[in-house]
């Protein structure tokens, strides 16, 4: 089991003019195999630096992140392989998919880059990876990203954040920018992903309602702190800070909200 620890992790951001931002301050959270946890907060509450963290482009003022009990290295072939092990999807499919280069390209890079394949076996398994996601791939392999819809470029996204066969995925975001036609369709996607493969999947959203649908835990941010957080319908149905129950006052009914979107769609997206 892969077990990603992220342990009292303060950031503190010097800024011009303005002084010192505390954007996280001591929080702690253990993401294992399997699990998803839903990290739930408004703009501005810290919920992209701690991605940045997990990625290693920022480092913490203090507090550590241990993969499997270890440190995450911070350069060199040690960081790479962190790097192999947990990766991320964007909010935005477009802004992260180079328009100038094929689908097959976004996805044979990865593959060459991190050497998951021999050079011959490249094409069949860009093939596994569109099919993965529930593209089809005669349809989507030399298109480029222009030429995809929102949900179709997110999911050629996912496919290349798995192109590298990771343990942990940090999701940012990524449905926010599809319409809310197909964002049901990316996040059981995601969920399936999750089962099959036993990803830990770190699920950052402002949106309660996707939150209680697609993970285990919730845990909120409020300026930089974990406010509240535990099984999902605890912290929805029984919301115990107020900022929560902010939220929660002004998030969609999420059973009503997904039935509306499955029934118009027939259950699948």
């Amino acid at each position: 089991m892969t077990v990603l620890e992220f342990d009292r992790v303060t950031k503190i951001y010097s800024v011009r003019g303005a002084g010192q931002i505390k954007a996280l301050d001591d929080v702690s959270f253990t993401l294992t195999s399997g699990q998803t946890i839903g990290l739930v907060g408004q703009s501005g509450s810290g919920k992209s630096t701690i991605a940045k963290i997990l990625t290693q482009l920022e480092t913490p003022t203090s507090g550590q992140v241990r993969l499997d009990g270890e440190p995450i290295p911070r350069r060199g072939a040690g960081l790479r392989a962190y790097r192999q092990k947990l990766r991320m999807v964007f909010q935005d499919p477009f802004a992260s998919l180079n328009p100038y280069h094929s689908v097959r390209y976004h996805l044979e890079r990865p593959l060459r880059l991190d050497a998951v394949v021999p050079k011959a076996a490249l094409e069949d398994e860009v093939r596994r990876l569109l099919e993965r996601v529930r593209l089809e791939p005669e349809t989507v392999i030399d298109r480029r990203p222009h030429e995809l819809s929102g949900g179709q470029r997110q999911r050629v996204a996912i496919a290349r954040a798995l192109a590298s066969r990771p343990l942990l995925l940090v999701a940012d975001e990524p449905v926010s920018m599809l319409d809310v036609s197909i964002r049901l369709g990316v996040l059981n996607l995601l969920a399936d992903l999750r089962r099959e493969e036993g990803l830990g999947v770190l699920y950052i959203t402002h949106d309660l309602a996707t939150a209680r649908h697609f993970s285990d835990e919730i845990m909120v941010l409020n300026q930089g702190r974990v406010v509240e957080s535990g099984p999902a319908d605890d912290v929805i149905l029984r919301p115990q800070d107020p900022y929560t129950r902010e939220l929660r006052a002004a998030s969609p009914d999420p059973e009503k909200h997904f039935a509306s979107v499955s029934g118009q769609h027939g259950g699948v997206l």
